[in-house]
């Protein structure tokens, strides 16, 4: 999705592409798109990419799941002086945060410093409705009792892995990998205390909570037929302890099929990014992605592109950073030059 946006872009040339399928190696990159061939073939040689010299790569890896391979391929980048903006490995979204691991970040800070290059992760899921939406509307308050980031999202279509993570799709019994207070936390966790950084404290603690809900009957989705006595909706909270209170949140309610937990959180839209402030002045804002171009495509699609865009639309602003590490509280405002054309 986002190659197609890149193509055309008056701001963005696009160089060269990397895969990690070999079917797709020595194919024309808009083939694979499905659009017409722009004479350019993918590669899964990284040597033959990083010898274009780049001004960055846009990594759209895995998760931290496959830590050792994302570190290592992002490395390799930085070391030769090319800047990386990754959707992956989402604890680097805050490389401060306690609960990254020393191997996890040692490498890239090495990295940097070899290269004298920089490395900004926006995160997956997505990073900038928990960490940008809400810190942007902090600033309009005199004092913030309360600050909630919350995805309300239907997962009815979207194909990417949840049962392992989540146990959407599972027994009851099962006990999914984020449930772990620690792994939730490793995982998704790294804008709470983004947050309080940027409010100028520090926590106390940071918790969780987690709640499954089961179906009663067959749900249809886009990866099979979810059967009856599985979940179908997961609810769960990361929580930023402040004196003895919860005073940042990031919430997930994450359903298969709009009739999945109907007493949990809504949008007064379906699949939103809602954030909400309790404060001098409460403040409550609602962010729907959506396609308006008539190709079907769902909400779950047009959050995917937003995500891969705020790496790719990042880039001439992580280019002009400092060598190192580079976060959000680092970045400009990123209106997207080159979009009103």
């Amino acid at each position: 999705m986002v190659i197609a946006e890149i193509i055309g872009h008056p701001a963005f040339e696009l160089v060269g592409v990397g895969v990690s399928n070999p079917e797709k190696v020595g194919r024309d990159v808009g083939e694979l798109c499905g659009l017409d061939p722009i004479g350019l073939s993918a590669t899964a040689d990284i040597d033959e990419l990083i010898a274009l010299q780049p001004d960055a790569l846009v990594h759209y890896g895995p998760t931290a799941a496959h830590a050792d391979e994302n570190i290592a391929l992002i490395g390799r980048f930085l070391r030769a002086g090319v800047d990386v903006c990754s959707t992956a490995m989402t604890p680097w979204v805050w490389p401060e945060m306690k609960q990254n691991p020393p191997t996890w970040i040692d490498p890239i800070t090495e990295a940097c410093e070899v290269g004298q290059a920089s490395c900004f992760t926006t995160g997956i899921d997505p990073g900038f409705a928990n960490d940008l939406f809400p810190m942007t509307l902090m600033g309009l308050c005199g004092e913030v009792r309360t600050v909630r980031a919350s995805e309300l999202l239907d997962y009815t279509n979207y194909e990417g892995d949840y049962e392992f993570e989540m146990g959407i799709g599972m027994p009851a019994d099962h006990t999914p990998l984020l449930e772990h207070p620690d792994m939730l936390i490793m995982a998704w966790g790294a804008t709470v205390p983004m947050i309080a950084r940027a409010a100028g404290i520090e926590l106390d603690d940071i918790t969780t909570t987690w709640e499954k809900w089961v179906t009663p009957v067959e749900v249809k989705t886009a990866k099979g037929v979810l059967e009856p006595g599985n979940v179908a909706a997961v609810r769960f909270t990361i929580n930023g302890i402040y004196d003895g209170e919860t005073r940042i949140q990031l919430e997930h309610v994450n359903r298969v099929g709009e009739g999945s937990a109907p007493d949990w959180p809504t949008g007064n839209q379906n699949d939103v990014y809602r954030v909400d402030i309790e404060g001098s002045p409460s403040i409550s804002q609602e962010t729907a992605f959506r396609f308006t171009d008539g190709s079907g495509r769902d909400a779950a699609a047009a959050g995917c592109l937003a995500t891969g865009l705020r790496a790719l639309n990042a880039v001439p602003a992580v280019n002009d950073c400092p060598p190192g590490w580079v976060t959000a509280l680092d970045l400009p405002l990123i209106p997207g030059v080159g979009t009103i054309r």
